[in-house]
């Protein structure tokens, strides 16, 4: 699965780099992608999504599979809201929320995620043959 990610203080791509994932792409203007993808972004201001992942998801959102967010739990309920935000309004999966770069149990639990998303994306290809 192809995991495409933001970073704006380096958090998200510490914890993208710790999955060790065979196809990871950062998010840069005008990036177009061709496949189905999962998301890692963080969370701007007061729960926003970051106006650079929003115009991605604009272009691309179609082939999104599931999202996970970056955040800071002292925010409260605006905890990594972007995940919230993107599930909502491409009626994908939130897959985690993270504290900063994430902890070893987060790691675990994202690749659990997407190795779930993979079987069935796998699946609904196999169907379609």
């Amino acid at each position: 699965m192809l995991l495409v990610f933001d970073s704006l203080t380096g958090n998200v791509q510490r914890f993208v780099e710790k999955l060790d994932f065979e196809r990871t792409i950062k998010i840069t203007d005008g990036l177009l992608v061709e496949d189905p993808f999962v998301l890692v972004t963080y969370t701007f201001g007061f729960g926003n999504v970051p106006d650079r992942t929003a115009a991605f998801l604009n272009q691309n959102g179609h082939l999104l599979q599931g999202v996970a967010a970056s955040g800071n739990k002292a925010w409260g309920s605006n905890f990594a809201r972007a995940a919230d935000h993107i599930s909502d309004q491409f009626l994908v999966p939130v897959l985690l929320k993270f504290e900063l770069s994430g902890t070893k149990n987060d790691i675990e639990a994202f690749k659990q995620e997407v190795a779930r998303i993979d079987e069935r994306t796998n699946s609904k290809v196999a169907q379609t043959k």
